[in-house]
């Protein structure tokens, strides 16, 4: 069971609550934008740009039988698809808070607690560069070589 699945806390209200934590942790600039597929709330904080993306699935993801094999109509796929945005808002509430508690009582730093989701000068999160490299690593048990750009812009 995902947490917060059945909750009836509207989006909005979760992403006001976001907006408001990360505000009183210090973040100066907060932005936050609604497209059908997702949701962002980005933020700076600690001198860093931190974004997270939240997918969300359309009423045509939804599927079109319930539990027992009856059919769900288009107002049911909305419906369970409204539900899913609630509960991933309420999710992402929870995440947040849970790495700024991690901050605060020191268990890591901001860097460990948020790094993946910094975002870099190109508007790549560290995750979107790293992800497929760590991928390709595991796959074939071989040493990725390192593509990050160090000092003067020389990629090592």
């Amino acid at each position: 069971m995902a947490y917060a699945e059945g909750t009836t806390v509207p989006v909005e209200k979760s992403i006001a609550e976001i907006v408001s934590l990360v505000k009183r942790a210090g973040a100066d600039r907060v932005a936050q934008y609604e497209e059908p597929e997702r949701f962002t709330i980005q933020f700076a904080m600690e001198g860093r740009q931190v974004r997270f993306r939240v997918g969300l699935p359309a009423a045509a993801d939804m599927p079109t039988r319930d539990g027992r094999g009856a059919m769900l109509s288009n107002a049911q796929r909305i419906a369970r698809a409204q539900q899913a945005h609630r509960q991933k808002a309420r999710a992402l509430l929870l995440v947040i808070k849970a790495k700024l508690e991690s901050v605060t009582s020191g268990v890591e730093t901001f860097e460990q607690a948020f790094l993946p989701n910094v975002v870099m000068a190109d508007g790549a999160t560290v995750y979107d560069r790293i992800a497929a490299p760590i991928a390709t690593e595991y796959e074939s048990g071989m040493p990725a070589q390192l593509l990050l750009a160090g000092p003067g812009g020389a990629r090592s």
